[in-house]
């Protein structure tokens, strides 16, 4: 008992910071490459968007609201994983994508190109993307073509979220927008980068998220 004791204190502050303040994920998947890789361990800020009670994911205080080019942890509609993309659209704009280029309320984002990959072979781009003053970097397969062009209005209370890989991710083109009950918090570091069980941990890709 005595021991046990000792180490509730710690368990409690633990508690407390990973249910309102700060929590680590890693991530699964490659569509937010090249913003973040696979392997990548992340901090997210559970209280930019307000405060929620665990489990119930209910806002008690209001501290702030998502704003465009941020990158938010969040549920998608129907389904209980978390998932990490891009804010593209906020309540009420109106959102197109065309020829693999995005526009926001009738603006065209500015993409400038970084380089194409491989050199002598590529098969792939990585641009940087100007999202109405938000910079970040994109990848776009040369290769292959979505043909689903689209354009949408966000409704109010919702956003419309996209995977920086934007021809490999499954975002709100593919399970439409995202509830603002469905909000977790925004990320903002990485801290950590373990490729795999059989790698050593790295911290070259230690800094702030773009």
């Amino acid at each position: 008992m005595e021991y046990a004791r000792s180490f509730l204190p710690v368990l409690l502050v633990v508690l407390v910071l990973r249910s309102f303040l700060v929590e680590p994920f890693q991530i699964p998947s490659s569509s937010m490459v090249p913003t973040l890789l696979v392997g990548d361990y992340i901090l997210v800020n559970k209280f930019a968007y307000g405060i929620r009670l665990p489990v119930l994911n209910t806002k008690v205080v209001d501290v702030g609201t998502p704003q465009r080019g941020d990158v938010m942890v969040f549920f998608p509609p129907n389904d209980k994983r978390y998932f990490i993309k891009r804010v593209i659209g906020l309540p009420g704009d109106r959102v197109a994508y065309r020829d693999k280029v995005l526009y926001v309320n009738g603006e065209q984002m500015p993409q400038n190109l970084i380089a194409q990959l491989p050199p002598l072979h590529p098969s792939y781009q990585i641009l940087e993307e100007d999202l109405a003053g938000v910079p970040h970097v994109v990848r776009k397969e040369l290769m292959r073509r979505i043909p689903d062009d689209f354009e949408h209005t966000v409704t109010p209370g919702h956003y419309f979220m996209m995977g920086d890989n934007r021809d490999n991710s499954s975002d709100s083109r593919v399970w439409g927008e995202v509830p603002e009950r469905n909000i977790v918090g925004k990320a903002f570091a990485i801290w950590m980068h373990w490729g795999s069980f059989f790698t050593m941990p790295s911290f070259d890709r230690v800094g702030t998220i773009r």
